[in-house]
């Protein structure tokens, strides 16, 4: 997610590979058995376990593009219009909103507000914010978008390594957490420039019902994720002019299904 450049060249690699038609089936199939290389609770396996990994800038072993089997509609954010995409069908698009950090993102939600998947590639940190304030913040507004306030379980944890050059520090930490019956994945990355009075924050959720969660990695969460690499949609390749780009499109010949 972080690393854009590496997951272009990955998805590159991913298009020449391609033969199938049915990519999230064949890529799930080969993940049944995934384990985590970051650390991780020895019972994350299969999908999850990859999706971890992929967080945390580790490719997963994928053999075709995660697209989206069904679309309806389009998120396009109002003031940048470049953060668009479709949207899988059953879900809506919203902007990410609050005051306090001025956030630049889109909350992805599924009607029955069961799944979220949110992505802020950038908000304002005042510089007194610590990276485990703002990655609690994010782990506390999913839990309260599930009005959920009990016991939870930490999965997975990335332990955060700093990394400094030319005066730019940099901050990655995540972490998969099992709360009630839902499962959630929080990662934030933090840039911090010497001399200014903010932080550069980036930040993502993924969460949604433990019993669904393989299958919403595959469906929804990789390709929700994926579409964002594609910097250049309008140059794709679109042979029913639908305005949905074939390797996104379930059926790339029908201009009245995206």
């Amino acid at each position: 997610m972080k690393q854009s450049n590496l997951y272009a060249l990955l998805m590159l690699a991913i298009l020449v590979l391609s033969c199938s038609t049915d990519n999230n089936e064949e890529n799930a199939n080969n993940l049944a058995n995934f384990t985590p290389q970051i650390n991780c609770n020895a019972n994350v396996v299969g999908p999850i376990a990859a999706y971890w990994d992929y967080a945390n800038s580790v490719p997963p072993p994928l053999t075709q593009v995660p697209i989206l089997q069904n679309t309806a509609g389009q998120f396009i954010h109002s003031q940048h219009p470049y953060l668009g995409f479709p949207l899988p069908q059953g879900y809506q698009g919203f902007e990410a909103q609050d005051p306090q950090t001025a956030p630049l993102g889109v909350n992805v939600i599924r009607n029955d507000n069961a799944v979220i998947w949110r992505y802020v590639p950038l908000s304002t940190f005042p510089q007194n914010f610590s990276l485990n304030d703002i990655i609690a913040r994010e782990i506390n507004g999913m839990f309260g978008f599930y009005n959920f306030n009990g016991n939870f379980e930490v999965l997975c944890t990335r332990t955060p390594t700093p990394i400094s050059e030319l005066g730019v520090n940099r901050f990655f930490t995540a972490r998969l957490i099992r709360f009630g019956n839902f499962t959630g994945l929080v990662w934030v990355h933090v840039v911090q420039v010497q001399g200014l009075p903010t932080l550069s924050v980036a930040s993502s959720v993924s969460a949604g019902p433990t019993n669904e969660y393989n299958n919403l990695v595959m469906d929804t969460f990789l390709p929700l994720s994926f579409q964002l690499l594609v910097r250049d949609r309008e140059t794709l390749s679109d042979r029913d002019n639908d305005g949905t780009p074939d390797i996104f499109d379930s059926a790339p010949d029908d201009p009245k299904v995206q």
